[in-house]
């Protein structure tokens, strides 16, 4: 790993995102083949997890891909406020339990894992090798290629529909452009990944039956308003990063 990290930084990005959308996609469908949601993307994500957490601890990389503490006064992030109100996206309609607390448990180990690679693959070691040849390439490909990761959920046997995955990768992207200004001014991602594993993990209640294709675009249009009106406050009120 150390050896395509050397040769090319964006190779070894662009490594992990390919083998954590395959290896993502491959472990849910032989998880429904066995017939337990998440029983086979658990280890596998979890393995992912500790593999990357390992090789940054020993390389000294915690600080240069945002897992660290921001030098930057909460006020100056509006003591997070809108971040706080995008984070509840799922509960704007109401509550729903989808499931037993068996099925919650795995789902939302599941969850905590993807917030925290998401964030450190597309944020951390993506954004942090296109960077150095250019911020606004960096900040709209590693928004533009989050969002559009979520079309495979069309393809992976999930169910997903058109139009609720359409909306799902038009917010992603929003939200991603979010993530990355934060990021990116507060040099850090740890506040991502918390929001990331909260909306993820809280999906599980989300009550999808009170949503008509009406009010998912209106809810996708709203959490897209927020996300980019709030990423466009920071970037006029955070210090530039020296």
């Amino acid at each position: 790993m150390n050896k395509l990290y050397k040769k090319s930084e964006l190779w070894f990005a662009l490594t992990w995102i390919i083998c954590y959308v395959l290896g993502t996609s491959f472990t849910e469908k032989l998880s429904r083949i066995v017939g337990i949601e998440k029983i086979m993307t658990l280890p596998f994500l979890v393995a992912l997890c500790v593999i990357a957490l390992i090789w940054m601890k020993k390389n000294g990389l915690f600080q240069r891909y945002g897992l660290c503490k921001t030098d930057v006064e909460a006020k100056r992030f509006i003591y997070y406020v809108p971040l706080i109100a995008l984070v509840s996206c799922n509960f704007w309609l109401g509550v729903s339990k989808n499931g037993s607390w068996g099925e919650f448990a795995l789902y939302g180990a599941c969850m905590l894992c993807v917030g925290f690679l998401e964030e450190l693959i597309f944020r951390g070691f993506l954004f942090r090798a296109m960077e150095k040849d250019g911020v606004r390439s960096a900040i709209v490909v590693s928004s533009v290629t989050f969002g559009i990761g979520h079309i495979i959920n069309l393809f992976n046997g999930s169910g997903a529909e058109l139009l609720p995955n359409a909306c799902q990768v038009v917010s992603a992207i929003a939200i991603g452009f979010l993530f990355v200004v934060i990021a990116y001014r507060g040099k850090t991602i740890v506040p991502c990944i918390l929001a990331h594993q909260f909306i993820n993990t809280s999906s599980f209640f989300a009550n999808e039956s009170a949503l008509t294709d009406g009010l998912r675009i209106a809810h996708s249009l709203i959490i897209c308003v927020i996300a980019v009106g709030y990423a466009l406050i920071l970037l006029k009120t955070l210090p530039k990063k020296e």
